[in-house]
Formats: structure tokens, sequence, C-alpha cells
């Protein structure tokens, strides 16, 4: 696909915990005419859906591959260890690795965290899905480190979570393929980067002649008429064009005798 072709609609694919709905309302107020689709997929399954031209663009967690994506980060989440209501760690604001020690903490499948190592005790069992390791904390298995969008969209009466200070945290990003930068990936760039409607950055200008063709040509001067962006009262200067023409006196008359 290249840079001039445009799909019928703007297709947007986003991964769980994500809330693309500001970006997409201003779009829609923004371009009427063209349909926004928006698909939730896996976070493993983003590369594919871009690369195989199933989408325009996608609301992802770094990292991705920049030697076939552009990508644009947005913000990075804060990461939580969800708990029990009863668990300890409840009964401070602010939880550290060393606090987890004697706990079991689940490593789903599909995390989304980059661990150089994972605190507290492993599980004898990976689960498949983030999902499922929240029914493990419920069940009073384990603990779980995510990022808080993700504890967000797990939301459960029984469970609560505090911050996980020393982790690593996962950064959300706007990324499409190099090689299919359209003119509505553009606009939505604009939109997540917070321009405004009138802004034309990054989209290509027409040139003086697709302009003319539209009613903005330049009038051409009139014979007689001094041309656009010239005065009409203006005179031309002596050589070199400085100092006044010959035989214009300046400065105040002299008094008669």
């Amino acid at each position: 696909m290249t840079g001039s072709e445009t799909s019928p609609s703007f297709r947007l694919v986003y991964v769980p915990g994500v809330m693309p709905g500001k970006w997409v309302r201003i779009w829609n107020e923004r371009q009427p005419d063209v349909p926004l689709d928006l698909t939730q997929v896996a976070a493993g399954a983003v590369a594919e859906r871009l690369l195989g031209g199933d989408a325009d663009a996608g609301l992802v967690r770094l990292p991705v591959d920049r030697t076939v994506f552009s990508a644009i980060p947005l913000y990075t989440e804060q990461t939580v260890v969800v708990v029990p209501k009863d668990h300890l760690v409840t009964a401070v604001d602010e939880v550290s690795p060393e606090d987890l020690a004697d706990d079991i903490v689940l490593h789903p499948l599909d995390d989304v965290l980059d661990w150089e190592s994972l605190p507290g005790r492993p599980a004898f069992e990976r689960p498949a899905t983030t999902a499922d390791a929240v029914e493990l904390v419920a069940a009073g298995i384990g603990v779980l480190v995510v990022p808080l969008s993700l504890a967000r969209l797990h939301h459960r009466k029984d469970l609560t979570h505090r911050p996980l200070k020393d982790a690593p945290e996962s950064s959300v990003a706007l990324a499409w393929p190099q090689d299919a930068t359209t003119d509505q990936v553009e606009d939505f760039i604009g939109i997540v980067r917070g321009r405004t409607v009138n802004s034309t950055r990054g989209r290509k200008q027409p040139d003086e002649s697709v302009a003319a063709d539209r009613g903005g040509a330049r009038r051409k001067p009139v014979p007689g008429k001094p041309a656009a962006g010239k005065s009409a009262g203006a005179k031309r200067t002596g050589k070199g064009g400085r100092g006044a023409p010959k035989g214009d006196r300046r400065g105040k008359p002299r008094r008669r005798s």
C-alpha cells in the first residue's frame, strides 16, 4: 500500500487495557465521511494484523520491531500488583518487590512486562492469559503484577491492587507499517498528538499549479497598473537603488530674501 492509497474506512486495532475512546470521538467529529473500524486484539496478534493489511494502525504496547514499524509513544503506565482484599500488602500504599518474596507471583503467557527477574516465587505452571491469572489470584493461588489498565480491565470486587515500585513499566504507542503511511494514518497521528483541526502538519500541501486549478491562480498585472505587492505610489530609485531620484529635493524649502 502506498502513501497515496486509502481504504474506505480507517481500521484501527488496539490491545486490551488501552482505552481509545477519546481519539475515536475526535476522529468521528473530524472525519464523518470516513468510518473508523475499531477492533481489540491480543497484544501478540497486532504485528500480524498490521503487516497482513488487516489494519491501518494500532494502539500497541512497546516494544515493536522498528525495522518494519513506525511508532509514536503515547504514555507509560504505572505497574501494580493485584492481590486479594485481605492480603497483607493492602496495609501499605506502595509495595516493593521484596514485599512479595513469600508470595507466588503468577506469570501469564501473555504478560506485557519485560522482566529481568520476576519477584516472589514462581508458580508450578504459567497461566495462559492474564484473565486466567486473575481467576487464580481470586482463588488464593498467588498474586499478579500487571499495568494499571489491565488491573482495571479485570477488576473484581474481591480483589484490589497496589502500586509496585522498582518494576518494569509498559508504554503504549501508535504504530503502523513504515511502507503504509497513508493520509488517514497522518490524520490519526494528528489526533493523538493533539493537533487542532486546522493544522496541516504531516499532510502534503498542493503546489501552485494545483492551487491555480482551484481558483487560486495569481492575477496577471494589468498594463499601467502596479503588480500585486507593490505600492501604487512607489517610484524608481536612483542608481544602485539608493537615495532619491534626480530633481527630488528634500528637506525644508529655502526662504526667499
